[in-house]
């Protein structure tokens, strides 16, 4: 079995620490990359992080994690409430699956409220920043025993 997790980004996340700050954090994607990596490490499960502005794209790579990959951490970024196509895409994959929110998406404007992918993730960390990725890799390690 792969030890592999696919951590999948969405739009937007590609400036983050550039892009609203305040809300986001000053970290970089490559900062969580880092990050992740060195997690993993010390439990034994090795990172793919992707990112993609494209809904189609982060589809392929959950199909693509299908044969690659024993879990996906996701942040879909805006996809989270408008996209159908990759809960349809996630319902395909037979992992476990995350979802993670660097911001409170409670706390912010109602559309954000819900989300589509959380009806497949086994759990949703929202409001811990990036920290939130280092602590879905341990929740990840957890549900892969």
């Amino acid at each position: 079995m792969s030890s592999t997790i696919y951590i999948l980004n969405g739009p937007n996340l590609n400036l983050l620490g550039k892009r609203e700050p305040e809300i986001y954090g000053h970290d970089t994607l490559a900062d969580v990359e880092t990050a992740c990596a060195s997690v993993g490490e010390k439990i034994g499960l090795t990172v793919k992080l992707l990112q993609s502005n494209h809904e189609g794209e982060l589809v392929d790579w959950i199909h693509e994690a299908r044969d690659h990959a024993a879990g996906i951490i996701i942040n879909p970024a805006a996809y989270s409430h408008t996209s159908v196509a990759i809960l349809d895409a996630l319902n395909t994959f037979d992992g476990p699956v995350l979802e993670v929110h660097i911001s409170n998406i409670h706390k912010r404007e109602t559309f954000r409220h819900h989300s589509y992918v959380s009806a497949r993730a086994e759990g949703v960390i929202a409001g811990f920043g990036v920290e939130g990725y280092a602590l879905a890799m341990r929740r990840m390690s957890t549900l892969l025993g």
